[in-house]
């Protein structure tokens, strides 16, 4: 495993006399055209022998497949993800801009206001960077030389690299990296087929304009482009000559031997998203809302603390009606910005809210019922079905907040455990025409809010099914609009 073929690696050789062929295809002759050279690093990972590699993205995208593809043979990768490489194309999108704005630093000109206005529109955040790529070269055995080589000396003689000419059908096989990968190719399509067109595409747009490019957005994505195939590296490390089994190890072994983080954590470092912004900006510095990395499910030791994970997910609702943040724009949240500030700061207002023992106190304190909050809030605000007087009816929502009895004794939480008499009686009437089936209950839907014991009210997980109850809830309450009359 350690030793050299004449002084070099032993996949490595200066000589093209001495490289051993190990398939068909590597027979073939080439000439100096059919080969690249790549400057690599050697190390020895665990004692086998790695290539280390800065490419540019573009050239990573064009050297490496993914083996997921039974036509193309044995499948050592997880499914495509479509959704999620979208979602990284859209962040390497950022990434190539920044780097846009860096290159242009480092020659000394000047960085026109539009690259400014461009990131801010996909989203700035503080840093930019993708993990290294691990993939394999079937093609190189290593234990005997496979490919020509040089070394790469400093003016001292000490060897800082080997350049190696890998030639062009020599594949890279993803084994980390197939989502990023995938995501590289998108942004390469999307910024190649705007310079070709001068239009943004009416699909797979990656950014938030329509119809032509003005001039100024043109340099932005040309100098994009020319950074996707020179400054913008990616770091790869490379193995060689792994079997089908081996790859499916390797990649078993580096998405499941890693300890993950807290989704709570996750979301409270990342600055990328405006969502996540607007939490750290306003709701934390600003308002105070205390936020904490996990739940705590004693109530008697609860602080009054939220986990960040529902932060974002009751955000997610009051800014995009959705169960994440995923999509999320400046474009989309800025304007939406005040009301939902509004919303949190007539959310505080409710006794017992954010403070030691918030829990046992105030059934707001639940995120489920934040979520119902927000439910209304969206609905109100920015749906396309928001009634047009929407904006007095938000303005009732936050001002009689405090009239909705978030006591854990309020009857009306235990709405579908009562029966028509105790309705009546408890002042209930009417409440079933606000709710899904005017109240009924069924096997097909979940109407299991949660249960009430010992003066508590804890409700269910399963968030999704309750909380469009709950709003339905506050809106008979509050005497807001009935959402299923229309």
């Amino acid at each position: 495993m350690f030793g050299n073929t004449d002084g070099m690696p032993k996949p490595m050789a200066m000589d093209d006399d001495v490289i051993q062929s190990s398939s068909l295809d590597q027979m073939m002759s080439f000439s100096g055209t059919d080969e690249e050279p790549f400057n690599v690093a050697v190390g020895y990972n665990l004692g086998r022998m790695t290539w280390v590699a800065d490419v540019p993205l573009a050239k990573l995208v064009e050297w490496s497949s993914v083996a997921n593809d039974p036509e193309k043979g044995e499948i050592a990768q997880r499914p495509l993800d479509q959704s999620h490489a979208r979602g990284l194309a859209v962040y390497m999108l950022k990434g190539l801009v920044n780097a846009a704005m860096a290159r242009r630093r480092l020659q000394n000109k000047p960085i026109p206001e539009t690259f400014g206005t461009v990131l801010h529109q996909l989203g700035s955040q503080p840093y930019f960077s993708l993990q290294p790529f691990v993939a394999n070269i079937r093609d190189i055995d290593p234990e005997r030389p496979s490919v020509r080589a040089e070394r790469i000396l400093s003016k001292s003689g000490e060897t800082r690299g080997f350049q190696v000419y890998l030639p062009r059908h020599f594949r890279w096989w993803m084994i980390d990296g197939q989502h990023r990968l995938v995501g590289g190719q998108v942004v390469k399509d999307f910024l190649e087929g705007v310079l070709k067109s001068g239009n943004y595409p009416a699909r797979n747009n990656l950014y938030t304009g329509r119809g032509p490019v003005s001039p100024d957005e043109m340099i932005v994505w040309m100098e994009a482009l020319e950074c996707a195939r020179s400054f913008a590296s990616v770091k790869v490390e490379l193995h060689l000559g792994l079997s089908i089994d081996q790859e499916r190890q390797l990649f078993h072994d580096l998405n499941n031997l890693g300890k993950k983080v807290t989704r709570s954590l996750s979301l409270k470092f990342d600055g990328s998203n405006p969502v996540t912004k607007f939490i750290d900006d306003v709701l934390i510095n600003e308002l105070g809302v205390q936020d904490c990395e996990t739940e705590q499910s004693d109530w008697s030791k609860d602080d009054g603390c939220l986990a960040r994970k529902d932060i974002v997910a009751v955000n997610a609702i009051a800014f995009l009606n959705k169960s994440n943040i995923s999509g999320a724009t400046p474009a989309i949240i800025e304007p939406r910005v005040e009301a939902v500030s509004r919303m949190w700061a007539a959310i505080l207002a409710i006794p017992g809210f954010n403070v030691a023992n918030a829990k046992t106190t105030t059934t707001a304190a639940q995120p489920v019922v934040l979520k119902s909050i927000a439910k209304v809030v969206f609905d109100l605000a920015f749906s396309n079905r928001r009634p047009d007087n929407g904006d007095t009816l938000l303005d009732t929502l936050f001002s009689r907040l405090n009239e909705v009895d978030f006591s854990h004794s309020n009857p009306m939480w235990r709405f579908y455990e009562l029966d028509e008499a105790e309705r009546t009686t408890l002042g209930l009437d009417g409440l079933s025409t606000y709710l899904p089936d005017h109240g009924g209950v069924s096997s097909e839907a979940n109407r299991d809010l949660g249960a009430y014991q010992a003066g508590v009210m804890r409700f269910g997980s399963k968030h999704n099914d309750i909380y469009p109850i709950l709003a339905d809830m506050i809106r008979w309450k509050l005497k807001l609009p009935n959402r299923h009359l229309r």
